[in-house]
């Protein structure tokens, strides 16, 4: 059953809805993401960009103020002394528009839940066997 609410074809579609200040470091934290994990697929999911890989490892969002990066809440707790500098909450860290992107640390962030993902279906396929 289709939603009436409109929807985002892809991310770069989701992108091209912001001012270009917005977009600019949208790109940047897709980029940041998809060198540190190359082989995620690209994705929408519940209206905000999606990067999955053997199940879902990061969206992101914009916001009024600043970007939304949700990386499941271990991926939060792991790094959340590095991340005390910025608001956030179990799941989500905010990253404001007035400061440059921790590119560094949303990449041991995001290979955290690259890791974090293939052990979890690595063990799942074992339970198959």
């Amino acid at each position: 059953m289709e939603s009436n609410k409109a929807g985002f074809a892809s991310i770069d579609d989701y992108i091209a809805h912001f001012p270009e200040n917005v977009q600019v470091m949208l790109q940047e934290l897709r980029a940041i993401i998809k060198a540190a994990a190359p082989d995620a697929e690209e994705k929408i999911s519940y209206q905000m960009p999606t990067f999955a890989l053997k199940g879902n490892l990061v969206y992101f969002g914009a916001a009024k103020n600043h970007i939304g990066f949700y990386p499941a809440p271990r991926g939060i707790e792991v790094f959340k002394d590095e991340l005390s500098a910025y608001k956030g909450s179990k799941g989500t860290v905010q990253f404001p528009y007035d400061k440059p992107l921790p590119h560094d640390l949303i990449t041991r962030i995001v290979k955290f839940r690259v890791a974090e993902n293939l052990e979890k279906a690595e063990k799942k396929s074992r339970k198959k066997k």
